[in-house]
């Protein structure tokens, strides 16, 4: 059975190959997981093909005991769902053992953030910036639409591919202090701009009509147009430049990222007060579950307004 077993195995992982088209990482990595897991139920008197759920169970338990990671361990149970599924399809198993196994929980992963300051720092970095250029055009111009696209980042929330896909019409709509985002699902929300934000884009958009105007070039569908394939601007590059403005500005830049920008967002504003309902709608989430990874700021702030205003807090 234990030969029947590494068998099948090398049956999956060539179907994996040919008809899924796995990269060879992820073939080693299938292999690596199921020869774990066929070496725990040989030792336990199984093998992989005659494994029942107790079994698999027992096996995942017994990583956990070693010490691996939820996502670890989660990844071993992928592979063997994976492989369970071959077995049924191709009539091996009359079952799939793994239908019944719960996923390991992974722990809750906290957004990494930035604090007031430092944002602060990097809008006024990019405006320093775009004053030093105005007598440079097409300087002036790239510096000018990196404090727009910082500036709306921050002030909305969006997703930096909400961001750099925003449609050329956002600057000729009739009232400029909303911005109506088309998000996941092709769905609409409206988010307010904020008044740097408003005068950043007027100021961007401006020059680069100017620009255009001056070499006959055509307008473009996009606030944000380049000559990349998107006809908007790559996120990637926006990435990169979000990072070499912060090295010129003395932070830390290695962990930033827009998405970062996004998490200060929304840090900012529920620890300023803002209701977790609200902020929701603002970042486009569909389900408040998704926004309850900020809950812990809100826990931290309810505790210190109970350790500040309440009579009995600071006895004993």
């Amino acid at each position: 059975m234990a030969d029947l077993s590494a068998a099948h195995l090398e049956a999956f992982l060539e179907m994996m190959s040919a008809e899924r088209g796995s990269a060879g990482n992820t073939l080693t990595s299938y292999r690596s997981d199921l020869e774990d897991a066929l070496a725990f139920l040989r030792g336990a008197g199984s093998s992989l093909l005659a494994a029942t759920s107790d079994d698999l169970r027992n096996y995942l338990g017994d990583i956990s005991d070693r010490g691996f990671a939820a996502s670890s361990q989660a990844r071993r149970l992928s592979a063997l769902r994976q492989f369970y599924r071959f077995l049924y399809s191709e009539g091996l198993r009359p079952d799939d053992p793994t239908g019944v196994l719960d996923s390991p929980k992974k722990p809750l992963a906290l957004p990494k953030s930035m604090s007031i300051d430092h944002v602060t720092a990097l809008l006024d970095g990019a405006k320093r910036e775009a004053q030093e250029a105005a007598g440079d055009d097409a300087e002036h111009l790239l510096r000018l639409r990196r404090l727009a696209l910082l500036e709306m980042l921050y002030a909305t929330g969006m997703r930096v591919s909400e961001l750099v896909g925003l449609p050329a019409s956002v600057a000729t709509q009739d009232d400029d202090r909303f911005l109506i985002i088309r998000g996941k699902g092709n769905k609409e929300r409206l988010v307010p701009l904020s008044a740097g934000a408003r005068q950043a884009l007027a100021d961007y958009v401006a020059c680069r009509r100017r620009l255009e105007r001056t070499a006959g070039a055509p307008e473009s569908a996009f606030l944000f147009p380049s000559r990349a394939r998107s006809g908007h601007l790559p996120r990637q590059v926006f990435a990169r430049e979000l990072k070499d403005l912060a090295r010129r500005c003395g932070l830390d830049a290695r962990s930033l990222s827009p998405h970062i920008l996004r998490h200060a967002f929304a840090s900012h504003l529920l620890q300023n007060g803002a209701d977790l309902r609200v902020v929701q709608e603002l970042l486009g989430h569909a389900d408040i579950s998704t926004t309850q990874i900020y809950t812990h700021i809100l826990e931290e702030r309810l505790q210190k307004l109970v350790g500040d205003h309440h009579p009995l807090a600071k006895q004993g």
